[in-house]
């Protein structure tokens, strides 16, 4: 009996991710999970414990995913509609980090590194203009920029105020700290 139920499970499961409506769910949610969870947690150990290959490796790994990633977004309105296109994916991200060639590692010395070479010249110009442009962009609209923050610290100050509030751990001898003030007599708005 016991083979039977192993088998059902077996075969729900490959039903799942073979379905057309659930798998793109289920392969989109992996590819999330391997493409960034997975690396992000990685790369944290490799700069906590300070070691240098480990943090090439990543580097490289995220140099060729954000490649990646800019190319897709050109390309995936059209590319997520191809049958198995999020499992063709989830393969590509797993094999740019599975050892012991790491393909991150050889799309970058193949491909990325030369045209990042070629190009790093007119790369420099373009991010040298663009982050002037911000800056300058940044200086005109000091005041307002000054503003919304402000508005934002108060929104977050205020969220954070009715959130205590609500919770009666907060409140001492039955008051919460708006009736505090308003019993007091103060009021800071």
């Amino acid at each position: 009996m016991e083979l039977i139920g192993s088998q059902l499970s077996g075969d729900m499961g490959l039903k799942v991710l073979l379905s057309p409506l659930s798998s793109n769910i289920v392969a989109r949610t992996a590819c999330c999970a391997v493409g960034i969870g997975l690396p992000v947690y990685s790369t944290f150990k490799a700069i906590e414990k300070k070691d240098q290959i480990a943090q090439e490796r990543w580097l490289v790994y995220w140099a060729v995913y954000g490649t990646f990633s800019v190319a897709e977004i050109f390309s995936d309105k059209i590319l997520s509609w191809v049958p198995f296109y999020y499992h063709a994916k989830l393969a590509f991200l797993i094999w740019l980090q599975l050892p012991p060639n790491y393909g991150a590692k050889e799309l970058y010395a193949r491909y990325l590194k030369k045209v990042l070479l070629k190009h790093q010249a007119r790369i420099d110009k373009i991010l040298g203009i663009a982050s002037n442009e911000i800056n300058k962009f940044i200086s005109s609209h000091q005041v307002e920029i000054d503003f919304f923050k402000a508005v934002a610290v108060k929104c977050a100050m205020q969220a954070k105020e009715i959130v205590s509030d609500a919770n009666p751990e907060s409140s001492i001898n039955g008051q919460n700290s708006t009736s505090r003030r308003l019993t007091n007599g103060s009021d800071d708005n």
